[in-house]
């Protein structure tokens, strides 16, 4: 997980990985946002029981 590293020249974690990882794990949560953003909306309508 050093594509930051390759494509710009650049560590900004230190070369660990960990900015790699939370950058994929920010686009998945969007992804997923956007996915499901019909089912998250309709639970966030529906009346609590």
């Amino acid at each position: 997980m050093d594509f930051i590293e390759r494509w710009f020249g650049v560590s900004p974690d230190g070369g660990d990985g960990s900015t790699e990882l939370l950058y994929i794990v920010v686009i998945a949560a969007v992804l997923a946002l956007i996915v499901f953003r019909r089912s998250i909306a309709k639970r966030l309508r529906k009346p609590p029981s």
